[in-house]
């Protein structure tokens, strides 16, 4: 397949590019409007003759228009995703999220193209802290910020259009990712880089939020399992059982680094805060067959650790604007 990858210049996306080009014969095209998150970087020693870039919005219909009619499917990442910046001003978020994901919707039907929808879990809401129950893809609906509602709407404009004029379109909602070339504003480089910096972990509130993490190598091999298996309008969630709370996962990190595990500052918690995100990925491992390779949370964290300790010259140029933006923000 010719796949167009929009939004693979950032975290999740890079790594399925290279998931992509190291597993299967496909070529890959990446759209990427390059801001703050998006890195050239992430893409680099991969396959000249199966891979190209294109600069570019997702809003720029003519220039979407042009890619999808030379490609046989699209994987839709791109997209605003920081929590804390959506608090600061959410209208990126519309921009990106809804009206990006409407103008590839619109080429998607132009084209007849297959299309597959990356969310989120926080689409959801959240679960309380005691509650046995996961997510499941008859959840209903339940976005607590700006980013989650945006990506929320996203994903109900696919069911749309999928519904009233036929798009060939998936979706995808994932847990938590973590794994090689994520920012440094997220949660766990953060506080990677802050440890490997000789500085001290923040944490927001008591620590006590669960999220369920994964690998996103794992999430990469479940995306790609979708676009080829899954069955058009439906949804999949995708997880790796990976729940641990936010105060484990600092330790953790902490001890990985060798440093006493209670070596970090509490901070002020974020407004609207999600308690607990667990994702219930039956339906994808029973009907697609698809399996995780990073079962073991320690062991993944352990690889991320190394590759950032192995690659400051691709983290320490985002590094000190993050940690002058969150310090203005008294976090």
């Amino acid at each position: 397949m010719r796949i167009l990858v929009t939004g693979g210049a950032g975290f999740i996306g890079s790594n399925f590019v290279h998931y992509v080009l190291a597993e299967t014969d496909h070529s890959v095209t990446v759209l990427d409007s390059l801001t703050y998150a998006g890195n050239l970087a992430s893409l680099e020693g991969l396959p000249a003759e199966r891979y190209e870039f294109v600069k570019g919005d997702i809003t720029d219909a003519p220039l979407v228009n042009e890619l999808f009619a030379r490609h046989d499917a699209v994987v839709h990442y791109a997209a605003e995703s920081h929590n804390d910046n959506s608090l600061d001003d959410p209208r990126p978020f519309l921009e990106t999220n809804i009206i990006g994901t409407y103008t590839l919707l619109e080429a998607a039907r132009k084209h007849d193209i297959r299309f597959h929808h990356i969310s989120t879990d926080e689409v959801y809401g959240d679960l309380e802290l005691d509650d046995p129950a996961r997510f499941t893809e008859t959840t209903p609906y339940n976005p607590s910020s700006p980013y989650s509602s945006t990506k929320a709407g996203s994903d109900l404009l696919v069911r749309a259009w999928v519904r009233s004029f036929g798009v060939k379109a998936t979706i995808s909602n994932c847990s938590n990712n973590y794994g090689p070339y994520q920012h440094v504003e997220k949660f766990i480089p953060r506080q990677i880089t802050n440890v490997l910096r000789g500085e001290r972990p923040k944490l927001y509130g008591s620590g006590e939020n669960v999220r369920d993490w994964i690998h996103a190598n794992d999430h990469s091999s479940a995306v790609l399992t979708v676009l080829e298996k899954g069955v058009i309008g439906e949804t999949y969630l995708i997880g790796a059982d990976g729940e641990k709370n936010n105060k484990d996962v600092v330790e953790l990190i902490l001890s990985t680094l060798g440093q006493p595990s209670d070596a970090y500052d509490h901070v002020t918690d974020r407004p609207g805060h999600d308690l607990r995100y667990a994702i219930d990925s039956t339906r994808l491992r029973t009907e697609l067959g698809w399996e995780p390779q990073y079962a073991d949370f320690e062991a993944g964290l352990a690889d991320t650790v190394a590759w950032y300790r192995d690659n400051e010259a691709w983290w320490a140029p985002q590094k000190d604007a993050t940690e002058a933006r969150y310090k203005a923000q008294g976090q």
